[in-house]
């Protein structure tokens, strides 16, 4: 199996360090370049310090050597100006964890063409894209809920609650991501404008023949714990649980991270894995679907590493064989 070179731009971050963690024990990954212009020279363990006694490597402030795929985990808008300041080989294939590439409107920069990287709805894409835009970790859990549902063309008007852990807002400290402001505390956010929607919408109308009829209602929340994301839709529908739960087996037949749950789901299933939890339930004419998942792996970094699999041939879960911190 081919042995490529992996750089990171942004690698100072949560998702940035997250990648590292992975991608140094990828059997097929060799990590050449970590930017962090913040972190330029500074020991990789000095800001990611779970990776003491893993590495010696070191910030850089620019890219070095040659890149067979390049992670941008930058701040939304950065990915776009960091491809501007850089010249990037046309061979090196990119994938974007930014917002910045994730719309088929704003999904072309210069020669290159960002595939919405959802491999569960887009793998045969993945697979000859040399240029990838990472979903966004709310737009993951939400999607992987409905798309079974949507291919069906059972779609109208959703309505979604969602919960996410203090990482979800990155690693620069704001006013609602200080403990002593998260400790025994909750907010709803963004109420019906979340950035993420425009992706969900965008997937279901790919799915549904009818996109017009369709709404969805999304309430974010920010929790009082660090990571994971919970997410809970109810929708009108007609079908028994049994169909929907066929339905659902039929869709994610070949998705070796999206599991199907009897019993009612929780984050502590998910968190440190690149698993999706799924878990339905039906209140008279009403069918619910909660979906779990940790924002920094299936939600970014773990996700990214899937869409690299694709990419590169390699086995879906190559690297991602994680066991979540259950206790």
């Amino acid at each position: 199996m081919k042995i490529i070179s992996a750089g990171i731009a942004g690698a100072a971050g949560y998702t940035g360090g997250e990648l590292i963690r992975i991608l140094l024990n990828h059997p097929y990954v060799i990590l050449n370049s970590l930017l962090s212009r913040s972190s330029a020279g500074k020991r990789i363990d000095s800001v990611h310090m779970d990776l003491v006694g893993v590495t010696d490597m070191c910030f850089t402030d620019k890219l070095y050597g040659r890149h067979d795929v390049l992670f941008l985990c930058m701040g939304h808008g950065q990915s776009r100006r960091f491809l501007e300041d850089n010249d990037i080989s046309e061979s090196t294939k990119i994938i974007d964890l930014s917002n910045d590439f994730r719309l088929s409107a704003t999904s072309t920069f210069g020669s290159r063409k960002f595939i919405y990287g959802l491999p569960e709805m887009n793998a045969v894409d993945i697979i000859r894209a040399r240029n990838v835009a990472n979903p966004g970790c709310f737009a993951t859990a939400i999607q992987l809920g409905l798309l079974p549902l949507a291919n069906s063309q059972l779609i109208r008007e959703v309505y979604t609650t969602g919960i996410t852990g203090s990482t979800g807002a990155g690693q620069s400290l704001t006013e609602t991501s200080h403990f002593s402001w998260r400790a025994n505390n909750i907010q709803a956010y963004k109420t019906h404008t979340h950035q993420h929607i425009g992706e969900v919408m965008q997937s279901i109308q790919k799915l549904q023949l009818v996109p017009e009829k369709v709404a969805i209602n999304f309430v974010p929340w920010r929790g009082d714990f660090t990571r994971g994301i919970f997410t809970t839709s109810q929708m009108k529908c007609s079908l028994p649980l049994e169909e929907i739960i066929t339905i659902h087996n039929e869709y994610y037949n070949d998705a070796p991270f999206v599991r199907l749950a009897t019993e009612p789901i929780f984050l502590k299933q998910v968190v440190n894995t690149n698993k999706c939890l799924i878990h339905y339930e039906r209140v008279a004419d009403h069918l619910i679907i909660h979906t779990a998942l940790d924002n920094l792996i299936k939600g970014a970094s773990g996700q990214a590493v899937q869409n690299m699999n694709f990419m590169f041939d390699y086995d879906d879960d190559e690297g991602l064989k994680l066991k979540a911190g259950y206790f």
